[in-house]
């Protein structure tokens, strides 16, 4: 299989094109952390040609000459435009995929956009939106790790023509306690650098399988919506939730609500619609993951 990295020259910049659900990316770095990121978590996506149309060109480098040997930064560009201020030069593969995420919520408006984890089982999609601390990317992680496919960790992008959810299944993010947590639960889990130290703590990610990969144009429909808590040491408790209260909590949770306007509220609805709501509490993975698979059988 062709390497995703394209090695020009050793020691130079490095390209990568690759496809990540519908979206077309070329990514620029001479950072070897980055590269060996791309290399060992996106190995099973399309290798794009030189001729394909990119939708986001983006680099990450160092912000100076200087900055590559003392103090150490990096800095993350989307067609020359810096979003956010340097960080560390140790969080640059994090800094890769915080920055995807911003580069894909901000350019998908014919969209709307739940902050949530979305996977599915036998053609059900399980939306989990969640805050940080929520437990909704462990409890993605899971599912994933036992056979679901993966859609997305950080966002459901929901048409607002149809209501189908369009997979951007990339690496899952996971944080502090979490890492061991998935590693203990599945020794398939292929969790990339881990990073410390950064503003949500250590931080490492997991590779999506390659079925989900591959399914990557399949677009879902929605069909069970889940706000979930993570409580150490709690029982497993699942908690029909009002579709009014549901539309409230998710209306929240939506990173272009407030864009989309009319739009946005009747796709909303339309959405809640669709779903059983409910809330969950939990402790327990092997307890979840078997909840979850029994609703969707």
């Amino acid at each position: 299989m062709t390497s995703i990295i394209n090695a020009i020259v050793p020691g130079s910049i490095k390209h990568a094109r690759f496809r990540i659900g519908s979206f077309n990316i070329s990514l620029s770095s001479s950072i070897p952390e980055v590269l060996q990121h791309i290399q060992s978590l996106y190995s099973n996506y399309e290798i794009l040609a030189d001729s394909d149309f990119i939708d986001f060109h983006v680099q990450l480098a160092s912000p100076s000459i200087s900055r590559r040997f003392f103090r150490r930064q990096v800095v993350f560009s989307l067609d020359g435009y810096i979003p956010f201020k340097p960080l560390p030069y140790a969080q640059a593969p994090a800094m890769f995929e915080w920055g995807m995420n911003w580069c894909i919520a901000s350019h998908s408006n014919y969209n709307l956009i739940i902050h949530a984890a979305v996977v599915e089982l036998k053609d059900r999609a399980f939306i989990f939106p969640g805050t940080p601390g929520s437990g909704k990317s462990t409890l993605c992680a899971a599912l994933v790790c036992r056979g679901w496919r993966l859609l997305s960790d950080e966002m459901a992008l929901i048409s607002i023509n149809d209501g189908l959810i369009s997979p951007v299944p990339r690496p899952i993010s996971l944080k502090n306690q979490s890492i061991p947590l998935i590693q203990a639960f599945s020794n398939q889990a292929v969790i990339g650098r881990i990073v410390a130290d950064t503003a949500k703590g250590t931080v490492g990610h997991m590779k999506p399988p390659e079925s989900s990969v591959k399914l990557a144009e399949k677009q879902a429909k929605p069909s069970f919506l889940i706000f979930p808590k993570y409580k150490q040491a709690s029982e497993t408790k699942l908690m029909p939730l009002s579709k009014g209260k549901a539309m409230v909590r998710a209306a929240s949770d939506c990173f272009n609500y407030n864009v989309l306007g009319a739009q946005g509220f009747n796709c909303l609805g339309d959405f809640i619609d669709q779903c059983e709501c409910y809330e969950f509490e939990y402790s327990s993975l092997d307890e979840a993951v078997s909840l979850f698979t029994d609703m969707a059988n």
